[in-house]
């Protein structure tokens, strides 16, 4: 009986021990059994480091590094001798030709892969606002936030450059996109935006009959 006595208030002593002060507040540092990483041994940046000669954790690339990413967003990164004959470094990365203005020249091949990618970058980065057609109809509209619609003829008369420098600087209260999507990314959505333009825009006469048949006319 005394060793089960004992026993008793030692587990009731362990229990309390344990349990009884969580949630307390203290000045004394925690026992940790695993401390889950909280202290590293890392550089961390902008720290001092005597083991440098500058005295700095952080290191300059070395020479002639590229970073990963949209490399086509950094100058000087290709050859001199890199030519396109279809698109100039200036036009893929602004949408301006050699003048300084809007182009309506689409510097990528157009097909359907580019197609459907523009797609399904339109439906994650511009629909909730825009709306699925792109007529300004999209979730935030229910919130007070309004769009613009693609269909105005401002904007489908408007170059692909200008489309194009929209989504990469943002207008208004749109906030740019060059830090999400990458050049190709953003043409593509700009291609996307021409189809959707046409969708609710294409004459009677730009169909076959056969689609005019599908589609009751």
């Amino acid at each position: 009986m005394r060793l089960f006595l004992t026993i008793y208030v030692l587990v009731i002593v362990a229990t309390v021990s344990i349990l009884g002060f969580r949630g307390s507040l203290t000045e004394k540092e925690p026992v940790e059994v695993f401390n889950d990483m909280d202290r590293q041994a890392k550089y961390k940046p902008q720290a001092e480091n005597s083991f440098y000669a500058n005295g700095q954790n952080d290191r300059l690339p070395p020479k002639l590094t590229v970073s990963r990413g949209n490399a086509l967003e950094i100058k000087d990164v290709f050859s001199t001798e890199f030519t396109s004959s279809t698109s100039s470094e200036e036009l893929v990365l602004s949408g301006k030709d050699a003048n300084g203005e809007f182009s309506d020249y689409f510097p990528y091949p157009v097909d359907f892969e580019l197609m459907q990618y523009g797609q399904e970058s339109y439906n994650i980065f511009c629909m909730t606002c825009h709306g699925a057609a792109g007529d300004g109809n999209g979730v935030t509209k229910q919130y007070g936030i309004l769009a613009t619609s693609y269909h105005d003829d401002r904007l489908r008369d408007a170059p692909d450059g200008y489309i194009y420098d929209v989504i990469t600087n943002g207008k208004g209260l749109m906030y740019g996109l060059k830090d999400r999507l990458s050049n190709e990314q953003r043409w593509a959505i700009v291609l996307y935006l021409r189809a959707l333009q046409r969708s609710q825009s294409a004459p009677l006469e730009s169909l076959s009959t056969t689609e005019k048949s599908e589609l009751g006319l």
